[in-house]
């Protein structure tokens, strides 16, 4: 993946930001939390499609925990939902809106708008690996999802000329350790609402 394309994506503490390190997404798959006995039908999630080329592989995954299982869908839904943004040229998108919200949502709309300026959007493969959930509080309704990303088969193509970028130099380029915050909203959705990232880190080795 080209570092060139980190765009830094929303103003915070140190590493934070809507998605300023990444290039690709994911697919929308992933297992569905168990409803709790007497909760309302959880919300319809959005249908979200993806040219061929833009290839995303999660590992982990299987928890036993449904909740756990829940963080980890909606979470590839969000992801998802910007390649489709990127995709489509549009930030108006049903799953855009259904899985970012706050800061989160501000700056991933940041960062997808430096696709649309720059005239690219990418191609490949993006592996995710070593996600890890905590639920927190009373309601479980509260998450902190991390990851791991490996962009060192995903390339920014330009729209006009079909041309790929060069691979980065060095592994560790190409590798970004990312922790989310999750909210679970009234209609059973989990929603991103925080995202720090960090690229080159050797946690993700």
């Amino acid at each position: 993946m080209a570092a060139a394309l980190a765009l830094s994506a929303c103003g915070g503490g140190d590493g934070k930001s809507g998605e300023d390190d990444k290039i690709a997404g994911a697919d929308g798959g992933g297992s569905s939390a168990a409803p709790e006995p007497g909760a309302s039908p959880e919300a319809e999630r959005p249908a979200i499609k993806l040219p061929t080329d833009m290839k995303n592989v999660f590992e982990g995954g299987g928890t036993g925990d449904p909740v756990a299982e829940a963080v980890l869908r909606d979470s590839e839904g969000r992801i998802n939902s910007l390649d489709e943004a990127i995709h489509t040229r549009s930030l108006e998108r049903p799953a855009f809106g259904f899985y970012n919200t706050g800061d989160a949502a501000r700056g991933a709309a940041v960062w997808v708008q430096g696709f649309y300026d720059d005239k690219i959007t990418w191609t490949g493969t993006v592996r995710y690996y070593d996600r890890k959930v905590t639920v927190e509080g009373k309601k479980k309704d509260k998450a902190t999802l991390s990851y791991c990303a490996d962009e060192s088969k995903a390339f920014n193509k330009d729209l006009k000329s079909g041309k790929v970028s060069d691979a980065v130099d060095g592994s560790g380029d190409s590798l970004v350790a990312y922790t989310t915050r999750l909210v679970k909203n009234d209609k059973g959705v989990w929603q991103t609402t925080d995202v720090y990232s960090k690229r080159g880190t050797s946690q993700c080795q």
